[in-house]
């Protein structure tokens, strides 16, 4: 018989092994993590939950949500920030309704409407521009209580209209076609051309590839901008015709379709332009003076109008980007006033335009110190003090409120964060409005009385809250609990620091496998991008890549993110480094996280693989031909040759390969193919138009040329990513085999 402490003691041993039991039995009904639950278009599931999409504000306490739900497109309601009650404001069943009523549109091309979206709102959100079968319509919202819409065609012609934008009174609707610029009156429908003689080589307020792409952001065409008292038009006007092509091919007709696109290549002449203003009524365009540039030496980087509807706002640069100038330009008389210069030791970045004033004054971005922050100044340039300081960035310029406060996002409390802040126009008072570590992204109402704020963290998929503006929190728009994820066997990524060679400190994310054993030694995956202040260590929601991470975790690898000091997000100071020479600093960086992970008792020093895309996929042809620490390596979309790429992006780091030919030489891949240490996949999709398939191709070249063994997958129809649900499942497959066929053979 048991004595009372031995009774004791068996009921504890057996419930321990009851807990043991039922949670063995929890880790056994966990769900394995697969390609096809992250990717694939039938069978994936949704790991980031839901938040309320659209959110943007109307006024100061009121906003648009655009609810969505499989028997609806869309439903979009005006919400009164402070109570949640909400307002219909029109459907896709409701507008799909509206535009069959038009005189000849048919069921089709209105359901295709639909599914394309692309609205273009006007000032005050009354009404929006839509485009339906390559002409533009106009869609009064009308009476919200009576749930009525009206519909009225604005255009007539066959060829397309694209990259339509309303005056701010909204009374009118600037749009580009045949490279032209033309205005139609919203209410009448009354259209006139505001130019003349576009064409392919000559393009009015239309920008080209290079322009959109590298100064005034990706899939964003339009180069022209209203005044703000809607009576006149600034345009670039983009001559093209010293750009050479390039063509692309779809592989896949029986028929090659051939695609031309002026491309400039490093070193290769960039496009000309011009600035014009053009009054909205249409007359003669008023050139501004931009005489004391070179043309061939000028990029203009930056349009803005001050607040008078007076002056254009203008930043221009040297094409090697060493420097950038303020400007004011006369509207009227086209003269220009400089009013001041950005220099540091490498190159400038464009940060945004000037943050006006009531007084005149402005705010202005600077990288000057080394470090990203505020500064104000006078009218003339002159300067009035600094607001921020630090050994951080401000991130995001939000505005100013009549109180004097200056609302940013930044990075004062975390490198691998950002958070929101205030300070007062005197620079005092700095105060950070985000409680939670993590990454909060604010989008601040018209008066600043409210904001809205998007959290995650590394662990936490995506949440909203409404907050005033002082930080209190008023709302919760979406918790955004995504209990599925407890059906997985997730593990919970750590954030470390190396030190380098040099004493920089890097950041790291260190994903182990679920049932990691400290006494086993695991090979290592290593995720890389490694450009110019391009951060990967975050402390933020990764969505499916963050899935694919625990994947491979999953399989007993450790998931490897560092860092390099020049894509750290350390300010401009930690990105100089990479000037005129790619590769060399980064792999540096890289061999140093290495060097720390073979001192860990766990890891396996043997079986270390790297894999990056874009400038990742670069660092990973570059670490392969100029390291033997890696075992194995996956380039996507790789650059193998600098001088292969675009000028704008290439030049700014490395110069003209004119000026800079052993830079580029010792930058570059393909010159260095015989010395190709471990295993490699290349990846490319083959109408890539960004990083064109000639990199991946012109590497395979001097690799079979010195004799190395290499994997090859191609995407056809793939652009610089591969976007087809079904190719990226079999994308995602084909990288995670390779990733176990060369680190857990």
């Amino acid at each position: 018989m048991a004595t009372h402490y031995q009774s004791i003691w068996l009921r504890s041993v057996s419930s321990l092994l009851t807990m043991l039991l039922v949670s063995g039995a929890a880790v056994a009904q966990q769900l394995p993590l697969t390609i096809e639950t992250i990717y694939d278009p039938e069978h994936r599931v949704n790991f980031s939950g839901q938040i309320p999409r659209g959110l943007t504000w109307l006024d100061s306490d009121r906003y648009l949500e655009n609810e969505r739900s499989e028997a609806v497109k869309f439903r979009l309601r005006a919400v009164d920030a402070t109570t949640g009650t909400a307002q219909w404001v029109m459907d896709g069943q409701a507008l799909e309704q509206a535009l069959l009523k038009v005189p000849g549109m048919s069921a089709s091309a209105a359901k295709s409407a639909l599914r394309t979206g692309g609205f273009t709102w006007n000032p005050n959100y009354t009404a929006l521009a839509i485009s339906i079968s390559n002409d533009l319509y106009v869609v009064d919202l009308g009476d919200r209580e009576a749930n009525t819409l009206q519909v009225r065609r604005l255009t007539r012609d066959p060829a397309p209209e694209s990259m339509p934008s309303f005056s701010p009174d909204g009374n009118m609707l600037a749009f580009v076609r045949n490279h032209d610029l033309a205005v139609v009156d919203v209410r009448k429908g009354h259209e006139w051309a505001l130019t003349s003689g576009g064409n392919s080589n000559l393009l009015n307020g239309e920008l080209d590839w290079v322009y959109q792409e590298e100064i005034y952001g990706r899939g964003n065409f339009k180069g022209y901008w209203w005044s703000p008292d809607s009576s006149q038009i600034a345009y670039l006007q983009t001559d093209e015709s010293p750009v050479k092509a390039f063509t692309i091919l779809d592989h896949l007709p029986y028929r090659l379709e051939v695609e031309t696109t002026n491309y400039p290549k490093a070193g290769d002449k960039n496009p000309i332009v011009r600035l014009g203003v053009i009054p909205a009524i249409g007359g003669d365009t008023t050139w501004m003076n931009l005489e004391h540039y070179t043309p061939t030496n000028m990029l203009v980087v930056s349009v803005d109008w001050s607040p008078n509807s007076q002056d254009l706002v203008v930043q221009v640069q040297n094409r090697e980007q060493t420097w950038l100038d303020l400007n004011t330009i006369d509207a009227l008389s086209g003269a220009t006033e400089h009013l001041l210069k950005e220099t540091t030791p490498a190159w400038v970045d464009v940060l945004g335009d000037p943050y006006w004033l009531d007084d005149d004054t402005f705010l202005w971005l600077s990288d000057r110190s080394g470090w990203r922050h505020l500064y104000r100044y006078s009218a003339d340039g002159t300067l009035i003090g600094q607001l921020t300081d630090g050994e951080w960035e401000v991130r995001i310029l939000h505005g100013v409120d009549k109180a004097g406060w200056v609302y940013f996002s930044g990075t004062e409390r975390s490198p691998i964060g950002n958070d929101v802040y205030r300070v007062q126009l005197d620079g005092s008072q700095l105060t950070r409005l985000s409680m939670r570590p993590g990454t909060h992204n604010a989008s601040f109402s018209p008066e600043f009385t409210y904001y809205f704020d998007t959290w995650s963290d590394v662990n936490t998929p995506p949440q909203v809250r409404l907050h005033a503006a002082n930080g209190t929190p008023t709302r919760i728009l979406a918790e955004n609990p995504v209990n599925l994820l407890n059906d997985y066997h997730l593990s919970t990524p750590e954030f470390l620091q190396v030190v380098s060679r040099d004493g920089f400190t890097m950041e790291a994310m260190l994903i182990k496998p679920p049932d990691f054993d400290q006494a086993k030694r695991y090979p290592v995956f290593q995720h890389t991008y490694a450009g110019p202040h391009a951060q990967q260590v975050r402390n933020s929601w990764a969505g499916s890549s963050g899935m694919f991470y625990q994947l491979i975790a999953q399989q007993g690898i450790l998931v490897w993110i560092l860092d390099n000091r020049t894509a750290s997000g350390k300010g401009a100071v930690s990105t100089w480094p990479v000037y005129q020479h790619f590769g060399k600093q980064e792999l540096r960086d890289i061999e140093d996280g290495v060097a720390w992970l073979r001192e860990q008792p766990f890891v396996d020093s043997t079986r270390i693989g790297i894999e990056g895309w874009s400038y990742g996929g670069f660092m990973t042809s570059y670490a392969l031909t100029h390291s033997d620490s890696f075992t194995m390596g996956i380039a996507g979309g790789t650059v193998t040759d600098w001088r292969d790429y675009d000028t704008i992006y290439t030049e700014r780091y490395l110069g003209t390969p004119q000026n800079n030919p052993e830079g580029y030489r010792l930058s570059s891949p393909r010159f260095n193919a015989a010395d190709l240490h471990g295993e490699l996949l290349l990846i490319h999709g083959t109408m890539d138009d960004n990083v064109h398939l000639q990199n991946t191709l012109q590497f395979v070249y001097e690799l079979q040329k010195a004799g190395k063994q290499f994997e090859l997958m191609l995407y056809p129809r793939s652009r610089h990513g591969v976007t087809d649900p079904q190719l990226n499942t079999h994308l995602r497959h084909k990288m995670l085999n390779f990733i176990l066929d060369h680190l857990k053979p």
